[in-house]
This record gives C-alpha cells, sequence and structure tokens, in this order.
C-alpha cells in the first residue's frame, strides 16, 4: 500500500483547496480509531475522514457514509467540544512526511479566539490522530495515548509538548540536489534501495517503479538523470500534475494505488483512474476493505455451512441403511406366519427351526428365542414386522426432511461463494440465524434492516429481468413482487438465485426465454459451466409448501431451456 509522503501532499494539496475556510459543523467516531468532520464549505458539505487503523490509515474526503454508534466514544465528544463551529485556516505537511496539519481557528468557552491543530500522523503502527493547543504546544489528547511504556523516545499524553517523530536522516523532496543524486547512484546495493533510504516520502513501489524505468533506459548510475526524475515528480506535485490510479488484479480486487503512475506494474494489471486523490484512495480501501471482509464472512459461513452438510450427509446415510433394513422386514412376517402353521413341528427349547417356505417350495431357517414357546417366538416376529412398518414411514418422512435440508444449504453456499459484499453475507447469516441453523450472539449488534438490493437486467427487447441474491430475497421477489402471469426461471435441480421476467402485457418471445435463462444460469452454482438447464414457468405455478424454508419452492407445467450462464452485454463466461 503506497500511502505515502507523495500522497500525502497530493492529499493537501486538495484538501487545502477544498477545505480551507470550511467550517467544521459535525465530529463523529464511526469505529475506534477512525473520525469524519462534516465541512461546510464555499463549494458545498463535504466529509473528512481520518483513520489511524494500521491496515488502512488515511486522510481523504469520502462520499459514502458510515455507520455510527449510539453513543459516542470519548475522544470523539471531546472533539466536538473543542472543535465544533471551527474554521479550519491552514492545511500544511511536515516536509514530505506522511504528516497532515489542520489548523482551526474557534472559540473558547469564555468566547475568545484561540487556535488549535489537528495532526494525522499516517505510519502504518505508529498513526495517530492529535489534538494539540496552537498556543502552548500541548496535546490536548489523542485518538490513541502513548506512554513511556509503550515508547521511551516520544510520549503522545494531555498536558505533554508535541514533538515531532523522530527525523530518519532522509532528504525532503523539494531538497533534493544533483551532489545527493550522485552519491545514490554511486552508492553500492540497488538503486530502489538507495533512494528509499534517502529522498524523505518515496515508498518501497515508487521507488522500485522509478528505478526500474532507469535501468532500463541504461540511466541507472547516472546521477543527472536521477535528479531531473526526481525534480520533475517534485513539478508534478507542485502543479497538480498527477493521475490518481487504483491497480486491480484480475478479481478485480484492488492491490495498489497512487498519484503518480506506476509503469512498472501497468502492465501487468489492470487501472482505474480518478479526478482527485481521495477518489481513488476512497475506491481503494473501500473495495479492498469489502474484499477482505467478504473473504472473512464467507470463510465463517462456509466452515458453518460444511459443518452442516456434513452431519446432513451422514445423517442421510444412517437412515437410508435404517431405511433399506426395515424394507426388508417381509421376512419377519414370513418367520412368524411359518411358525404358526408348523406349531407342532417344532421343539420346545429349540434355538432355531427348518421349515418348508410355501411360497417359493425352499427350506428357511429361522432362529428362536429358546426361552420362549413357538407361539410367543411367532408373536415376536409379528411384532417386529409392525414395528418396522411404523419405521419405514418415520424413515422415509426423516429422509425427505434431510433431503430439504441438504438442497436448503447448498443453495445457501452457492449464494456465499456468489457473494461480493459484506452485506450480502450479513443478511445470509441472518436467514440463517432465523432458520436456526447459526445462533444469535448474546449482544450481537443489530444493524437496521436495509431496503433489498436485487439485481436488475434489461432483455434486448427492453423487459426486466430481477434476480434474488439470497434466499430471502427469493421468497421476496417471487411472491411478493412477481405478478401470476409473469416467468420464474431457475437452474433444473441446481442451487441458483430466482429470476423473474417482468413481460409487463408483452408477449413471450423466444429471445426474451434464452436471454432470462441465461441470466439464471449465471446467478447459480452451473456459473462457470456450460449448457444449463433451466427450468421456467409463470409465477401462478409456483408454490410455496407449508413450512418450507425461505428460498424452498415447487412448481408445476414448466419448460426446460439449455443455455450458456452470460448476463446482458456479456459476450462470454465470466
Amino acid at each position: 500500500m503506497a500511502f505515502d509522503g507523495i500522497v500525502t501532499t497530493a492529499i493537501v494539496n486538495e484538501l487545502r483547496d477544498k477545505l480551507e475556510g470550511g467550517k467544521i459543523e459535525k465530529v463523529y467516531q464511526p469505529d475506534a480509531d477512525e473520525l469524519v468532520f462534516n465541512i461546510h464549505t464555499n463549494q458545498g458539505n463535504v466529509k473528512l475522514y481520518m483513520s489511524c487503523n494500521p491496515a488502512h490509515a488515511r486522510v481523504c474526503l469520502m462520499t459514502e457514509s458510515l455507520q455510527n454508534p449510539e453513543q459516542p466514544m470519548a475522544f470523539c465528544m471531546l472533539l466536538r467540544k473543542h472543535l465544533s463551529g471551527g474554521r479550519i485556516t491552514g492545511l500544511r505537511q511536515k516536509d514530505t512526511e506522511r504528516i497532515i496539519e489542520f489548523e482551526i481557528e474557534t472559540l473558547s468557552e469564555m468566547g475568545f479566539s484561540v487556535k488549535k491543530r489537528l495532526l494525522a500522523e499516517i505510519m502504518g503502527k505508529h498513526s495517530n490522530i492529535i489534538l494539540i493547543d496552537d498556543e502552548s504546544g500541548k496535546v490536548i489528547d489523542s485518538i490513541k495515548r502513548i506512554s513511556l511504556d509503550v515508547n521511551r523516545v516520544r510520549q503522545i499524553l494531555p498536558d505533554k509538548i508535541y514533538q515531532y517523530p523522530p527525523d530518519q536522516g532522509k532528504t525532503p523532496l523539494a531538497q533534493v540536489d544533483k551532489a545527493l543524486c550522485d552519491q545514490i547512484c554511486s552508492a553500492g546495493g540497488s538503486l530502489a534501495s538507495n533512494i528509499l533510504n534517502s529522498v524523505q516520502g518515496m515508498s518501497p513501489i515508487l521507488c522500485s517503479d522509478m528505478a526500474e524505468r532507469l535501468e532500463m533506459s541504461g540511466n541507472a548510475r547516472d546521477g543527472e538523470v536521477l535528479f531531473k526524475e526526481l525534480s520533475n515528480m517534485q513539478n508534478r506535485l507542485m502543479t497538480n500534475d498527477i493521475t490518481p490510479s487504483v491497480y486491480l488484479n484480475d478479481k478485480g480486487v484492488p492491490i495498489e494505488f497512487h498519484v503518480l503512475r506506476l509503469s512498472s506494474i501497468s502492465g501487468s494489471f489492470q487501472s482505474e483512474e480518478f479526478s482527485t486523490p481521495s477518489l481513488a484512495i476512497e475506491y481503494f480501501f473501500t473495495n479492498k476493505e469489502s474484499s477482505n471482509r467478504v473473504k472473512q464472512k464467507s470463510n465463517d459461513l462456509e466452515r458453518a455451512i460444511k459443518t452442516g452438510l456434513e452431519k446432513l450427509y451422514l445423517k442421510k446415510q444412517r437412515l437410508s441403511e435404517e431405511l433399506l433394513k426395515a424394507e426388508n422386514s417381509d421376512d419377519m412376517r414370513l418367520y412368524g406366519e411359518l411358525i404358526t402353521a408348523n406349531l407342532h413341528l417344532i421343539q420346545p427349547g429349540s434355538d432355531k427351526v427348518t421349515l418348508r417356505n410355501y411360497y417359493n417350495d425352499r427350506d428357511v431357517t429361522i432362529p428362536l428365542d429358546k426361552r420362549f414357546n413357538a407361539v410367543k417366538n411367532a408373536q415376536i416376529y409379528f411384532k417386529k414386522y409392525g414395528k418396522s412398518k411404523i419405521s419405514i414411514k418415520e424413515k422415509t418422512l426423516q429422509l425427505q426432511e434431510t433431503d430439504r435440508d441438504i438442497e436448503y444449504l447448498e443453495s445457501v453456499m452457492a449464494f456465499i461463494e456468489a457473494a461480493q459484499s459484506p452485506d450480502i453475507l450479513d443478511e445470509i447469516k441472518s436467514e440463517l440465524v432465523a432458520n436456526g441453523y447459526l445462533r444469535k450472539r448474546k449482544n450481537a449488534f443489530e444493524s437496521k434492516k436495509k431496503k433489498l438490493a436485487l439485481m436488475e437486467y434489461r432483455t434486448r427487447e427492453g423487459s426486466r429481468v430481477i434476480a434474488g441474491r439470497n434466499n430471502t430475497e427469493n421468497d421476496h421477489l417471487t411472491f411478493r413482487m412477481a405478478g401470476p402471469k409473469d416467468y420464474w426461471f431457475h437452474t433444473k435441480d441446481i442451487p441458483g438465485s430466482h429470476v423473474i421476467l417482468f413481460t409487463e402485457g408483452k408477449p413471450l418471445t423466444e429471445d426474451m426465454i434464452y436471454e432470462t435463462a441465461s441470466i439464471a444460469a449465471f446467478h447459480s452454482k452451473a456459473k462457470k459451466s456450460q449448457n444449463v438447464p433451466v427450468d421456467y414457468v409463470q409465477v401462478r405455478y409456483v408454490k410455496k409448501p407449508s413450512g418450507a424454508k425461505p428460498g424452498m419452492v415447487i412448481f408445476t407445467n414448466n419448460r426446460t431451456v439449455y443455455v450458456d450462464p452470460r448476463l446482458p452485454g456479456a459476450n462470454e463466461l465470466e
């Protein structure tokens, strides 16, 4: 991640343009290590976001909204006390360090004008957000208090004089001269490492990119060329000649970002360009964090579902074996009949008897309980036969219920695998809790119920097609949104979404059928297959049995088509 001093410079330039003169109206603290400021400016209201989380520390403007706790945290209350109504009079960066200072003019409790400084230190695990009294230079408080036990060199505590982080002996980009560049190029070791250890604000990825360009041009050891490169970088930052970009892997997950073009990775990864550094940074972290949260949540849910399915598969195997055994109970009835018909041939105290089976004219050896007479042994066999008949009915019902549970969990697994956002996974988790497959955690945070965000498409003829993202949405889509004359699509015997083609009075055409069926195949377990069978039928023929789990339906009068999974406008499988 390249939130380096160069990116910091670009952000400061952007924030200075957008925020200077702005009034701080609201302060929020969505999480322990992040802040959001609502600021009124001449250009309108904007939101300033700060995070000192080691994994995603940053400062930028934001467009999205975050959920805030019901009770504000202590640091949030302190900032509201000191900064609410204050105006941002200036922004600056400490050299080329990842330190952004906001100068804020506000009123004291006595009504006098006072100046405060809010510092954001973006330094990995050492990141922090600090409020300072400008006149005294003392720390009012910080989002992370750093005591002597944590850091013997630098304490960040109330009433302590604020000190910048220790100097690392690097030269700020604006102060780099040819002599330093000659020294960098003549030193031993790799050029990238030499630049990183000498020039302030340069991240490893940026140093590697510059070194690779110089090496490819044959100028890796030319101080004059390096000086021109660094000077050009400084000029581009001063004139805002930047290209904020986010680099994505083949799955569309962000892996890197910067305000300068990274030529060394541009050819290997897809990139998205943005008009401002804030937009690039917000896109990078939102999608990166979303991807990480999706992966974590999906892994947790998948483990729970796999455990549940393994238990159900074992239960099905056991029930099948017991049912097979019960279905072979006709032998019990036969033994009882043969004993009853041949009472005179059975000697008291016998442990077995061989009798002629009058159904096939063959001898059969029947085990006996020598404690009982022949009549009692016959009664025992008839009783076993009766129990087996009852057992067949019970086992059959249990097996059917187990199959339904397996079908449901397999459909849930398909939706988990297809989920692309934490919100979808949260909805799936809520569904599993509601249906007794997961325990509800004590004191678990309950988010507000969100409006359904189903997946909507248009066929070439303009017909609306909507697909559910989970079983709860499937039910809502089929039985509340769809009309009886609309058409329901679902992959045949394959877990997937309910897909509804809204006819809106239009006659059903072959193109509409195949386009919608392709969408249904795409939103199924068979997404990466070909020639996928898809059932379709009018919604009026789709029913939900009493007590059925979410998404589980029965239907009649269906037809089946075979299609390749595809979304409208796509040329091939994803």
